[in-house]
């Protein structure tokens, strides 16, 4: 399983020039693991930024996804994760998440490039 944090899925997204590298690493849609946090992001993301039919097509697609509720033993071990780490809420959300689901994370956020079980793809 893999967990592909906002900030990859939107360089995949926009075809930026580091989704050459985020491409790749994406996984089998049977393994691609989308914490609702992810969702909410994207959406937001997808609303201000692509036309109403792209934004639903990106939703939709995350929907087909492994996703995964936001519960209380993954928002405990956020909390953790926040203290320990110094995460930002989501961020620590979407850690938990992976952690708990056995998943490694792709992402393009520099906040997780120390973070064990982490791909992380700077943007160029």
């Amino acid at each position: 399983m893999r967990l592909v944090d906002s900030s990859a899925w939107i360089e995949w997204l926009v075809a930026s020039r580091t989704s050459a590298e985020v491409k790749p690493a994406l996984p089998n849609r049977e393994d691609w693991l989308v914490p609702t946090i992810v969702q909410l992001e994207l959406a937001k993301w997808a609303n201000r930024t692509l036309e109403e039919e792209k934004a639903d097509r990106v939703v939709a697609f995350s929907a087909k996804c492994v996703v995964v509720p936001l519960d209380t033993e993954i928002a405990l071990a956020a909390a953790e994760l926040c203290r320990q780490h110094k995460l930002a809420t989501a961020d620590a959300i979407v850690y938990a998440t992976a952690l708990a689901h056995g998943a490694d994370v792709l992402t393009c956020d520099a906040d997780f490039a120390a973070l064990a079980g982490v791909t992380y793809i700077a943007k160029t």
